[in-house]
């Protein structure tokens, strides 16, 4: 899997990049979770996203925000990691001009992260967030919310209790031309120890599901 060094605000971003099969490929950007918690682009659930996408004929990227890694910069409370998700989605584009379709995967932080540059990116055409800190930050920014997607959230989940998802999951649901997944791992912890099979699982099939509807 290539390394690409891309040009960001603060300097180089680091990222993992695996081009796509065909000339319109569809292009998938995945986000890792918080830096100040050891979150990098290696990480297992991202690195899943990540393989999710490319086995479906994805152009997939994920890289290291600011400061992660050989990425310079410094961690900025999310307004520059959302910046630096712009860029490596501008630079995903660039690339593939082509693209018959956009999607955004994230996990904690990083789902965080790539809801709020979902809302910037109306051509995005579905999302994946995994465990995101709806206790920690303000999803009320998904007014309205511009595509269909999946949450993934595990029952076990004592970093953001299920029931706070389930807040904003509620929410969106009552939004017209949209469809909301919230699907709940039995067992899972904020962590997926365990459980990455499910994450594999289940990923996997709502991506499935979606590309025979619509495919790419």
């Amino acid at each position: 899997m290539p390394e690409v060094i891309l040009p960001g605000a603060s300097g180089r971003i680091e990222g993992r990049y695996s081009p796509g099969k065909r000339p319109n490929a569809p292009i998938a950007l995945i986000l890792h979770p918080h830096p100040k918690a050891g979150g990098h682009m290696n990480n297992p659930v991202t690195v899943t996203l990540h393989q999710l996408f490319q086995q479906r004929g994805f152009a997939t990227l994920r890289y290291n925000s600011r400061g992660v890694g050989k990425s310079q910069g410094e961690f900025d409370s999310g307004i520059g990691e959302l910046a630096d998700a712009a860029t490596a989605l501008d630079w995903l584009q660039t690339n593939n001009p082509g693209a018959s379709q956009t999607w955004v995967g994230g996990y904690q932080f990083g789902a965080y992260i790539g809801m709020q540059l979902l809302m910037r990116r109306p051509e995005t055409d579905g999302f994946i967030s995994v465990s995101p800190p709806s206790n920690m930050y303000d999803f009320s920014f998904l007014a309205p919310c511009p595509a269909s997607g999946l949450f993934l959230h595990g029952t076990a989940d004592t970093v953001v209790p299920p029931v706070e998802v389930e807040r904003v999951v509620n929410k969106l649901r009552t939004q017209k031309g949209i469809i909301i997944d919230y699907e709940l791992e039995e067992g899972a912890s904020h962590f997926w120890q365990d459980h990455m099979s499910a994450v594999d699982r289940r990923v996997g099939a709502y991506l499935d599901k979606r590309l025979e509807e619509k495919p790419a």
